[in-house]
């Protein structure tokens, strides 16, 4: 949801910056010495019974790091029902201090009082209605540009006719499996005298899991049509050479039921946020959200409140389900194994050393561990396990899977 958030979040301060400067040419090296912040608001309540999060950001210039979390905010929400309290728990994001889920014919406003005591709030809105996904199923196909891969589809059907706006993300999670992994590692004992030791692995590093939010705008309206029915409705497609379909893969759908002014918006916003539009001659100017400042009316807010129901539905496929036979993807990296040394030709600490302690490399063979006799003056003879090369080394991510994921198995997973 965060990464969603923080694109949504790029593509409203882009907008911001064509707003105040509409028809003047964008400087992108000087630094915008006429650059507004505005407050950015993104807030949907649901259906779901769960604390109900709210996030609030300021746009921030080109040449800033950003997005700015709006932090000490006052943030609640007024109902028919009573008032529902948000409290900061993340630098701008708003948590209900209770759970909660939007009900039929109750009324919602949003409230923001911000630090510096201006206080924002949004139209009066109610729950849209309830539709389910009926069903949610992949086909291996190929697209309008000649790519094979994977396109995950859904239908939906509302027959009372009271759905027709729809808005779609997933949360996509996929298995990686190390293809240079080996049960043992090498560990950086010393960086001074160079010292490391063999021994084995103290985690699970071969099986990964790695999840990712979608960042697009994927929307769909019935309205118009004789049926209030979505029908093979594309929500993601997968090139089959990304790697993150090689082994096993999920995809949990989510289906907002919108009302017309959120999906006007969304609209608006996803059009803004096509290729060239920053840059077109024609530009699509400001798009007014459903928050307004109470004691500026002109101030520009960006955002939506939304109270939409929300429907959801999970898939899981394996690789071999529809490319049984064939290779699998290129890996995420590139994976060469190559020694490298521990230490230089001068005695000095050797390549080695310095990718453990940036720790951007794996072990794969070539190691051994052998006893190192030492006698004191006294004549005491001490005897060290020592560990010796070569060291074949790989990319950490070829060896180690927690390079690009957890290795905490998801509570969802299924084999």
């Amino acid at each position: 949801m965060k990464n969603y958030i923080s694109n949504l979040s790029v593509i409203l301060i882009l907008l911001f910056f064509v707003i105040i400067s509409c028809v003047e040419e964008i400087d992108f090296v000087e630094p915008n010495q006429t650059f507004e912040s505005a407050l950015v608001i993104d807030a949907t309540i649901t259906n779901e019974p769960k604390q109900q999060i709210i996030y609030l950001s300021r746009t921030y210039a080109f040449e800033e790091d950003g997005p700015n979390p709006e932090s000490g905010a006052t943030v609640q929400i007024e109902s028919d029902q009573g008032v529902y309290v948000f409290t900061e728990t993340d630098s701008g994001t708003y948590i209900s201090n209770i759970t909660f889920a939007a009900q039929n014919n109750v009324n919602y406003q949003l409230i923001v009082k911000t630090n510096d005591n201006k206080i924002y709030s949004s139209t009066t809105l109610q729950l849209t209605h309830a539709t389910e996904i009926d069903n949610l199923y992949t086909a291996r196909e190929t697209n309008d540009y000649g790519v094979n891969g994977m396109a995950i589809y859904l239908d939906s059907y509302d027959p009372t006719n009271n759905s027709k706006f729809y808005r779609y993300t997933y949360e996509e999670t996929y298995k990686i499996i190390a293809p240079d992994w080996t049960s043992q590692e090498i560990e950086l004992v010393d960086a001074l005298t160079c010292e490391v030791n063999l021994r084995d692995r103290i985690q699970e590093e071969k099986i990964c899991y790695n999840t990712v939010s979608s960042t697009n705008i994927n929307l769909e309206s019935t309205n118009g049509l004789t049926e209030d029915r979505v029908d093979r409705h594309l929500v993601r497609f997968i090139d089959s050479n990304d790697y993150i379909l090689s082994w096993r893969y999920s995809i949990k759908v989510r289906q907002y039921i919108q009302s017309l002014e959120a999906y006007n918006y969304y609209d608006a916003l996803k059009d803004f946020s096509g290729e060239g539009s920053l840059f077109s001659q024609t530009q699509p100017g400001f798009i007014n959200g459903n928050i307004l400042s109470e004691d500026y009316p002109d101030e520009k807010v960006i955002g939506f409140f939304d109270v939409s129901t929300v429907s959801e539905k999970r898939i899981f496929f394996n690789f071999d389900d529809f490319y049984d036979g064939e290779p699998l993807p290129h890996y995420a990296s590139g994976c060469y194994v190559l020694p490298i040394d521990q230490y230089t030709i001068s005695g000095n600490c050797g390549g080695l050393i310095s990718s453990l302690i940036a720790d951007n490399v794996a072990y794969v063979h070539g190691a051994s561990q052998v006893n190192d006799t030492t006698f004191l003056a006294d004549g005491t003879m001490i005897i060290d396990l020592i560990t010796i090369g070569p060291f074949y080394m790989v990319a950490r991510a070829c060896g180690d899977c927690t390079a690009l994921g957890t290795n905490i198995v998801p509570e969802f997973w299924e084999e």
